[in-house]
């Protein structure tokens, strides 16, 4: 074999093995945060003695004209 084909299988083979590391990473967004959950959790044992609000009715209205193009002069 030749020097440069023995480098290429070797670039060929850490490209292999570093591949599952790149993917490992988690954005941060998805990276779980204890005090976002403990404000979470505080916020829901709030809302648990809160009681169902009714939900408005809509209010009426008078209907509508159809739209009709206006007649434009030229």
């Amino acid at each position: 074999m030749s020097r440069r084909s023995v480098g290429v299988a070797i670039a060929a083979l850490l490209a292999i093995a570093g591949a599952p590391l790149k993917a490992s990473a988690a954005p941060p967004t998805v990276v779980p945060s204890p005090g976002y959950d403990a404000r979470l959790e505080e916020q829901r044992k709030a809302n648990a003695g809160t009681s169902v609000v009714a939900p408005v009715a809509p209010s009426p209205h008078l209907p509508r004209k159809p739209y009709t193009k206006r007649a434009t002069t030229h």
